[in-house]
């Protein structure tokens, strides 16, 4: 290979093009990504950056200065708006580049709600930037999603003193993930801190006033402060394969390797669907250490490494000084057991399927979710 082309400067596609690097690939190696800053962890923005104890800078993938000593020619600020799989070519800022490895690392896209022009979502820098600019003691936050991301939000703005409600358009949060009881106790460590938490209540427009927005609920109630956050998930940015005539289902399908039908182009991160173990139909997972570990073995599969990504699934997020972690792919109908005190204190709650593990949440308790993590990836994946 002369030229290998990353689109996306996210973790999946640093770390496919740091690993090509590192492993011994000499040619020609180009980094793409929209956003004008270098390489940075995007998990620390709901968390240091919004509460002011780090940069972007700070939370950098890799220092700065390594991209140049290392040969990897690194264009920030820049979109890639073509993808031409028979000529071998991208189209960046109106010019042809030719490749003879692309990986597609394009990430995702926050969904929004209609209606709700006037509130801020939370992707990037520059998102956070602004957000951040508008909290402070006393200020007023509405965040629209009780996920993980929305309730991260919630978590770090209640910290430096806001005041913070927090409302879920359904009857509980992560409501494909939590049991009742689990999810009780979610909201309940939430509303101990300060959260105002409502479930059961969406917002359907929100309204700029001048400094101050105003957000109509479902229930018929109006808030009003200085700032609306919509986390409702997101989308994967499949819009430039899609154009290339490459699969899509969901996410940009690959197989277990990362490689997509057209010869030469790879995917990975929040945008690749991967095979899944128990059902081998495309699947996204849209979690760091994922995005990150599938770009690793894109990384090494160019490389001739032939080595399938398959791993168990495992997340984590910080709230209020509680570190969440899940692994597995557990259901609200799972068997459910717990260890622990469950909504007063570290608990660890354990699912099975057909009395076969299928995975765990656990807050504060990083040991039991570790010896799952093991156990899982032994195991055969309950069907």
């Amino acid at each position: 290979m002369k030229t290998v082309v990353v689109v996306g400067t996210g973790v999946a596609g640093t770390t496919a093009a740091v690993t090509l690097r590192l492993q011994g690939y000499d040619g020609r190696l180009v980094l793409i990504g929209a956003e004008p800053e270098d390489p940075y962890r995007r998990p620390a923005l709901s968390k240091e950056v919004l509460r002011g104890d780090r940069t972007t800078e700070q939370v950098r993938i890799k220092p700065e200065g390594w991209y140049a000593e290392h040969q990897v020619e690194l264009l920030t600020g820049t979109t890639v708006t073509e993808l031409d799989v028979a000529q071998r070519t991208v189209t960046v800022d109106g010019a042809r580049l030719g490749w003879d490895a692309v990986v597609l690392a394009t990430g995702g896209r926050p969904r929004t709600l209609p209606g709700t022009d006037g509130a801020h979502v939370v992707r990037t820098a520059a998102d956070v930037a602004t957000l951040r600019s508008l909290l402070g003691p006393g200020a007023r936050l509405l965040v629209v999603g009780a996920g993980f991301l929305g309730a991260e939000v919630a978590a770090t703005a209640c910290g430096i003193g806001c005041d913070v409600t927090m409302v879920e358009a359904a009857a509980t949060p992560l409501g494909r993930l939590l049991p009742p009881a689990v999810a009780q106790a979610y909201v309940e460590m939430h509303r101990s801190r300060g959260v105002d938490v409502r479930t059961g209540v969406g917002v359907h427009s929100v309204e700029r006033h001048g400094a101050a927005v105003r957000a109509h609920c479902t229930d018929g109630s109006v808030w009003a402060g200085e700032a609306v956050v919509v986390a409702v998930g997101m989308d994967p940015d499949t819009a430039l394969a899609e154009r290339a005539g490459l699969a899509v289902d969901g996410g940009i399908v690959v197989d277990a390797r990362g490689a997509t039908a057209a010869p030469g182009v790879w995917a990975a991160g929040d945008a690749a669907a991967f095979p899944d173990p128990a059902t081998g139909r495309p699947r996204r997972r849209e979690h760091w250490q994922s995005a990150m570990n599938q770009g690793l073995a894109v990384g090494r599969n160019l490389l001739g490494a032939d080595t399938p990504w398959a791993e168990v699934p495992w997340c984590w997020s910080d709230q209020h000084g509680v570190n969440i972690q899940v692994c597995g792919d557990p259901a609200p109908d799972d068997e459910l057991s717990v260890q622990g005190e469950l909504g007063g204190g570290p608990f660890t709650a354990l699912f099975r399927r057909n009395g076969v593990p299928t995975g765990a949440i656990a807050f504060d308790r990083p040991a039991d979710i570790r010896a799952l993590r093991k156990e899982l990836a032994t195991a055969a994946p309950p069907r």
